[in-house]
């Protein structure tokens, strides 16, 4: 088990980060490492932080503008090599096919709700987690 599980949280606004980093906390459950939240607003910025690694889950806004989470956790995706899960936060519904399109392992829902989204994330980590640790040792 790693020391901390890092987590990026991309949205152009801020009460969203913040929502997201309240119902999150500190650690999402008692098995899993303490959690690192490391908030961007833009796209740029998200494409650096994953270019330098160290990242194992991804929340992306799918409301954000300019670029959008949907399109990015594509973009994502197809472009970073053991690409950790991503999570999109969708505002409708409807969106949900979007996301699927967008190859996003998990969508919740806005707004923010503080006992699915860190259930989702705790789910997305072991998974993630118990691969690293997998490949470590193989």
């Amino acid at each position: 088990m790693t020391d901390t599980a890092r987590i990026l949280l991309y949205s152009d606004d801020r009460n969203l980060r913040q929502a997201v980093s309240l119902a999150l906390g500190t650690r999402v459950a008692a098995d899993l490492p303490p959690i690192e939240i490391v908030e961007v607003a833009t796209h740029p910025i998200v494409s650096k932080t994953m270019d330098a690694g160290g990242i194992d889950l991804v929340i992306l806004d799918g409301e954000a503008v300019p670029a959008g989470g949907i399109g990015l956790a594509r973009q994502l995706k197809d472009e970073v090599d053991d690409c950790p899960p991503i999570l999109v936060l969708v505002a409708r519904v409807a969106d949900a096919w979007l996301a699927t399109w967008s190859r996003a392992d998990a969508i919740c829902p806005m707004p923010v709700d503080p006992v699915a989204l860190p259930e989702q994330v705790a789910a997305l980590l072991r998974a993630r987690l118990a691969a690293v640790a997998a490949a470590q040792t193989s």
